[in-house]
């Protein structure tokens, strides 16, 4: 039985080793990315355990595959012309 229901509603918090497997990127990248306001803001759980907002993150890597489309447009248009 999956004791957290699975909608949206529910904010599923996942550590910074998942974070780091649904971005393909290491731990170290990706505290360089907190650090410089480029990742998403990590909840603190305690002196030393951080976690972040599912959604959040995948919303990011939205963000990171959509930017790619935008700029294979812009790249293609330049181009063309």
């Amino acid at each position: 039985m999956n004791p957290v229901p699975d909608n949206d509603n529910v904010p599923i918090l996942i550590s910074l080793n998942d974070a780091a497997k649904l971005t393909s990127m290491s731990r170290s990248m990706l505290n360089r990315y907190r650090s410089e306001g480029r990742f998403p803001v990590a909840v603190e759980l305690g002196d030393r355990r951080v976690a972040f907002v599912r959604a959040e993150v995948l919303e990011w890597v939205r963000a990171k595959i959509g930017a790619r489309g935008a700029a294979n447009d812009n790249s293609r248009a330049s181009v063309a012309v």
